[in-house]
């Protein structure tokens, strides 16, 4: 057999391993200058916003929704086709995550099942861009201002997409990225917040480092979800190639498009920039046995995400959700290979594997 193709392939490079090998014998290896240059970089990336490093995504929800104020009696309105991490930062911050149906072509929030959603103790609006697609952030975020609510996006599988010309995570009041290391450019592990509200930035860095800019001067009750400046140097290298491999994500699904004649391949919405974090086809009958046969011919897949959020545990006997078309997708879609490091020879095979019985 050939060698398996993965569904996805992180790129640790001579850059990456240089850059980490820097930090290293700099001895400056946590919340350093390798972090101030990183949020610089990725502000100039983002419109010139304020940006704040951290730990992780999930870490970069959380602490947004924190420095907000929102808590308990709160309720913040999520997708439940999602992974967990957008509905457990809202946990985490004690209010309660309220569900809102998807729209089926797109898989982000519905702006319609967002309005039935609101109530009287709605504070804020997550929409996640799920699988690299915008989600409808023009009707979204129209709807909070005429409730007054904040809208946070979740954009940790959005790294570079696009809505009219307007990029993803810089519509609401703070946008959350994650480089997790499948993600589009990785920093081994970290995330990033951008905002406009210079306020809001600031009390993102107090709740980071323990509540304090200067050591031992704590003005808040922090928590340490600090960036290192190795994941940081990193990430900058990641930075410098994400347009290039964003090209090459657009490609590569464009040509699966092609190849994958009677499949259900995505659609982008009119004004959206698609970067491909997944390449999510549906499969509305033997999706299971697809792919068992996908890794008998050595192609990698994975659902994303077999159960949706508020049939998880923690979130059951919480709320009677109504959510066709989330339940639909769970059940429908797979994701396929699409990452830069693809060869064309590896794309036809992915594709044949699919359309071939």
């Amino acid at each position: 057999m050939d060698q398996m193709i993965p569904l996805a392939k992180p790129v640790i490079g001579d850059a990456e391993i240089a850059a980490a090998v820097r930090v290293l014998r700099s001895g400056q290896v946590v919340q350093g200058p390798e972090v101030a240059a990183f949020e610089e970089e990725f502000s100039a990336w983002v419109g010139g916003r304020h940006c704040v490093a951290v730990n992780s995504g999930t870490s970069a929800l959380q602490l947004t929704l924190l420095a907000l104020g929102i808590g308990p009696l709160d309720e913040v309105i999520v997708p439940s086709f999602s992974f967990a991490a957008t509905a457990n930062a809202v946990r985490l911050v004690g209010a309660e995550p309220v569900f809102a149906d998807i729209d089926p072509v797109s898989f982000c929030l519905d702006p319609d099942a967002v309005a039935a959603a609101i109530g009287p103790r709605t504070a804020a609006i997550m929409p996640v861009h799920l699988y690299g697609h915008p989600a409808a952030m023009d009707r979204l975020c129209a709807l909070a201002e005429r409730h007054g609510l904040a809208v946070v996006e979740d954009a940790c599988q959005a790294h570079g997409a696009s809505l009219h010309g307007r990029q993803a995570g810089t519509f609401g009041v703070a946008g959350c990225f994650s480089f997790y290391p499948t993600k589009n450019m990785h920093a081994l592990e970290g995330g990033m917040v951008s905002t406009a509200d210079p306020a809001l930035a600031r009390t993102l860095r107090l709740l980071r480092n323990q509540g304090m800019e200067q050591r031992y001067a704590n003005e808040i009750v922090g928590a340490n979800m600090r960036m290192t400046d190795v994941s940081a140097a990193i990430a900058r290298e990641q930075l410098r190639r994400l347009p290039e491999w964003t090209e090459q994500r657009r490609r590569n699904a464009k040509t699966l498009d092609s190849l994958l004649t009677g499949v259900s391949t995505p659609r982008v919405a009119d004004g959206a920039q698609h970067v491909y974090h997944q390449y999510t086809i549906r499969v509305p009958e033997g999706r299971d046995s697809l792919q068992t046969r996908l890794a008998g011919r050595g192609v990698g897949s994975a659902v994303y995400y077999p159960t949706p959020i508020h049939r998880l545990r923690p979130y059951l006997n919480r709320g009677s959700w109504d959510l066709p078309h989330t339940d639909r997708a769970a059940a429908e879609v797979l994701s396929l290979p699409v990452h830069p490091s693809l060869t064309d020879t590896e794309i036809a095979r992915v594709a044949e594997a699919v359309t071939s019985p």
